[in-house]
């Protein structure tokens, strides 16, 4: 079983006006473009890769405003964007989120599917360079969860996947959630400024195939359930 990562930070009922949203995302691709060379230049979806290729795209502020205002990328009272990046298919890594939203039943959401394969792949993998994804999405967007985890692991310890209710490899609390407890090592805890904490289990790859990394997340994850961390979405104040 080859597990297939991804990133996720969520919030509910937070609305935000096209500008507010479009700063936000300006400042998430910023610092993607930082942390791998290849998430530098960005795609919209086309019939093929070669099309898309032909037709980047800016990921500035008024290029993100002109995004919002196309009748597609509207979801009720939110504003949904879709972009890709990278040189080859299998190598490519993907973005997409709905943002500024006043629902209190559908998230808010920003998700990065990083490349599975090639060198982008051997670069981006590791504990370092996601939890550094995940900590762009907390300073951008000031979620009330985050997770980096695979769909095996979330799938085999949340079946019905609600978010805010497991724990992954690295999972992100907001300060609204409460404070984290003393955890067991290997695990790292470590502030993103005032707005939460990062929790990272493991120093190197977590897989679900290695049962030592899937004990220590379900250690991690009865102690963080009884401090009151874990649970559904609620509507940040």
């Amino acid at each position: 079983m080859v597990d297939r990562y991804y990133a996720g930070a969520y919030w509910l009922a937070r609305q935000e006006p096209a500008e507010s949203c479009a700063r936000r995302a300006e400042g998430l691709f910023e610092s993607l473009g930082r942390i791998e060379p290849t998430w530098r230049q960005w795609y919209e979806t086309a019939r093929t890769f070669e099309e898309a290729r032909g037709h980047p795209v800016p990921t500035d502020r008024t290029a993100f405003l002109k995004l919002f205002a196309r009748r597609k990328n509207r979801v009720g009272d939110g504003f949904r964007y879709w972009l890709w990046a990278g040189e080859h298919p299998d190598e490519s890594a993907r973005v997409d989120g709905l943002c500024g939203s006043a629902a209190d039943w559908q998230p808010s959401t920003c998700v990065f599917e990083p490349p599975e394969q090639g060198a982008p792949a051997e670069r981006v993998l590791t504990t370092a360079v996601l939890t550094e994804v995940l900590r762009t999405m907390v300073l951008n967007w000031d979620p009330e969860w985050g997770v980096v985890t695979s769909e095996q692991h979330r799938d085999l310890v949340a079946p019905t996947a609600t978010v805010g209710t497991f724990t992954g490899w690295v999972t992100y609390f907001s300060r609204q959630r409460g404070t984290v407890p003393p955890l067991p090592a290997p695990v790292h805890v470590e502030p993103v400024g005032d707005l939460g904490t990062l929790v990272v289990l493991t120093p190197e790859r977590f897989t679900v195939t290695n049962p030592e990394h899937v004990q220590l997340a379900a250690e991690v994850q009865r102690v963080l359930s009884d401090a009151g961390l874990l649970h559904p979405l609620r509507p940040l104040r």
